[in-house]
């Protein structure tokens, strides 16, 4: 049996990472960001449980064109990036499935809004099923001084990770109807960053309104359960984060830490208080011609809580051969990965990895215990092996995962390296 991989979504509260299994240990690229040019790229930290990120299974197509406005230049970037998981789905997939697999990109840059380097960067992601709007503006500053930008965003994502149900033995998770409709207005202070060292700081508002397939919003779920921390239509929250970073990367070997820490403000009325924090470890070591990656990943949330806001732990950014949040959900998490490369010709690789994550029990705090009325297990293993294949446009990657109720899933994907980025 061969499943499909559902596209990740992005609507969590902390920001997505790529896992470690997701490129060559030697080689990393820049950390992607969802508000480009913010900062100096800094070191990609390991994946995120909880959040899946986008995975680097992508091609992109799409144009650049730069206008004159005034003195100043805008480019004009349009992408339509199209998921390709789903092309050794067997059977095939519908052509309403693959539709929803396709994600538009526009992207508008203007290096200088006001004459004095001031830089506007507008995005627009729309997909059949979600959407993502960014407005980024960044004031000029010395290299000594710390980065200040004033971002707006407003996502519609489905919430399938904590509110879907598993399919097909915990391969695929199916949605219940579910999405979130979340808006953010903040500012972003990023400090210089050295040669090892990254850190950013950020204050925002966030308003999350859960809503049904029809847009109407919801408060409560198909059983009748709270989809919200108020019980109200909508949750309000003013969050402080913190987030560190370090990386030492040598030849035969890399290491690399990052901390993130929100904490909830009670600024507003009936605003969330609560404090999440997760940290991410990877560690990375040549062995002869063959490389071996592992990282570990926890996380916590105390204080008021949203199921929203829960660890999600399943899928291709956490542990393979489970779908999105199909393993569990919690207000703790720890995931392990572990991924041995060898060369097997010129440009192709092949992998043996396995994955492991766990709730630590804790699925049973989340308001409405979500993941237990969905009878998932709240531990998982996922293990398998894949042949990865360098050429000039990206690596091309095939990936055969098996969880422990003995079902098989297909990954194959193309990281150009920089699609819709």
């Amino acid at each position: 049996d061969a499943t499909v991989v559902p596209r990740p979504k992005q609507s969590q509260c902390l920001p997505p990472l790529p896992p470690p299994h997701a490129r060559h240990p030697t080689r990393p690229p820049a950390q992607k960001s969802p508000t480009p040019d913010a900062t100096p790229p800094r070191p990609p930290p390991p994946h995120e449980p909880g959040r899946l990120p986008v995975p680097p299974a992508s091609a992109a197509m799409g144009a650049q064109q730069s206008v004159n406005a005034g003195k100043a230049k805008v480019d004009l970037h349009v992408d339509l990036t199209h998921m390709l998981c789903e092309a050794l789905l067997l059977p095939p997939l519908s052509s309403s499935a693959t539709i929803s697999q396709i994600v538009g990109r526009i992207s508008l840059k203007h290096p200088s809004l006001f004459g004095r380097s001031e830089k506007l960067d507008v995005i627009l992601d729309k997909g059949v099923n979600d959407s993502n709007v960014v407005v980024a503006f960044r004031r000029p500053r010395p290299e000594w001084l710390s980065q200040q930008s004033f971002v707006i965003q407003h996502s519609m994502t489905p919430e399938i990770a904590v509110h879907g149900f598993p399919a097909d033995n915990f391969t695929r998770s199916g949605s219940r109807g579910v999405n979130l409709s979340r808006l953010s207005l903040g500012v972003e202070i990023n400090e210089p960053t050295t040669s090892k060292w990254t850190s950013g700081t950020s204050v925002k508002f966030e308003h999350i309104r859960p809503v049904n397939n029809d847009g109407r919003s919801i408060a409560r779920d198909h059983e009748g359960f709270p989809l919200t921390c108020s019980g109200n239509l909508h949750d309000n929250m003013i969050i402080l984060k913190q987030e560190s970073g370090y990386a030492d990367v040598k030849d035969n070997s890399f290491l690399r830490v990052n901390f993130q820490m929100e904490q909830g403000l009670p600024l507003v009325p009936k605003s969330l208080t609560f404090n999440r924090v997760k940290c991410a470890v990877s560690k990375g070591i040549k062995l002869g011609p063959t490389f071996l990656v592992t990282s570990l990943t926890g996380g916590s949330i105390v204080g008021d809580m949203a199921p929203y806001q829960a660890f999600a732990i399943g899928g291709l950014g956490s542990v393979r051969g489970y779908g999105e949040g199909a393993v569990g959900s919690g207000r703790l998490c720890l995931i392990g990965n572990c991924e041995y490369t060898v060369p097997l010709a010129k440009n192709l690789e092949g992998s043996l990895f396995m994955d492991c994550g766990s709730d630590l029990g804790s699925a049973r705090h989340v308001p409405g215990n979500p993941a237990l009325r969905q009878g998932k297990p709240g531990f998982g293993v996922g293990f398998g092996y894949g042949v990865h294949f360098n050429t000039d446009i990206g690596q091309i990657r095939v990936d055969y995962a098996m969880n422990a109720f003995s079902r098989k899933t297909f990954y194959f994907s193309i990281n150009t390296g920089g699609a819709g980025s």
